[in-house]
């Protein structure tokens, strides 16, 4: 089945339940209601289920001097699989991307607590919650954390190279948001494979709600279409499988 666009969901749908022709999903009453069925079966369905073409490469926009040592997670961005550094010390030097090791927010305070603040290679860099976080200003970050799951916070910087980390020498694996345009031409954001799922649960559940009647060939074609997804195996053999840290 190819992909649809909502309109032509919310078509098919009402065409099942013997509903008016309409050109457009503004057209009528039901045909919002319908819209909005669908939009919810499709957050049902994607909560249900990680589906890899979520996960995408990006960067974490830099922050500035004031926070030298922290990054910015984009918005767009759900969940921070992990996290590589360029740690190059030349311009002229190849690219060397680090992991960075991800701590919790306790082993990081703890992490940073036990180095001395008096140290001239320490600046006290205060945390957005007015905490004083010790943090190495002449060498390239270790270890990352993230307090508010809005920023991550790196243990080190290196004022050698450069006055603060830079959004241009990261780069970062993880899940991006989703969302639901409630418009005739959007297209939900699934496989291909997963329409035929996601059109047969809108249409039972349309039926049961606005009906108040079953449609036992959608409900059964829906079980089916819901038994053969759990078991289909991803483009990369077995699918892909990541450590659950940073930002959920």
């Amino acid at each position: 089945m190819a992909k649809m666009t909502l309109l032509e969901i919310v078509q098919d749908i009402m065409s099942d339940m013997d509903s008016d022709e309409i050109n457009s999903i503004n057209d009528t009453v039901e045909a919002l209601q319908v819209a909005q069925i669908i939009k919810s079966t499709y957050y049902n369905i994607i909560d249900g289920k990680e589906f890899p073409h979520f996960n995408e490469m990006f960067q974490l926009d830099t922050v500035g001097t004031s926070k030298p040592n922290y990054l910015k997670i984009p918005e767009t961005i759900e969940k921070v699989e992990w996290v590589k550094y360029n740690v190059k010390e030349t311009a002229s030097e190849k690219n060397k991307y680090v992991k960075i090791k991800y701590l919790t927010p306790e082993e990081f305070v703890d992490h940073v607590d036990r180095r001395d603040s008096t140290d001239s290679k320490i600046t006290t860099v205060t945390d957005f919650s007015g905490v004083p976080l010790n943090i190495y200003n002449e060498r390239p970050p270790e270890y990352f954390t993230s307090f508010d799951e809005e920023y991550i916070v790196f243990d080190n910087y290196d004022t050698g190279i450069e006055t603060n980390l830079q959004k241009s020498k990261n780069q970062c694996h993880g899940k991006r948001g989703v969302s639901f345009t409630i418009s005739d031409s959007f297209t939900p954001d699934l496989p291909v494979q997963m329409f035929s799922y996601l059109l047969n649960e809108a249409k039972s559940t349309a039926f049961l709600t606005l009906k108040q009647m079953a449609n036992p060939k959608a409900e059964a074609q829906s079980v089916s279409q819901k038994r053969r997804m759990s078991q289909e195996a991803w483009k990369l053999k077995n699918g892909i499988t990541y450590p659950h840290y940073g930002r959920k």
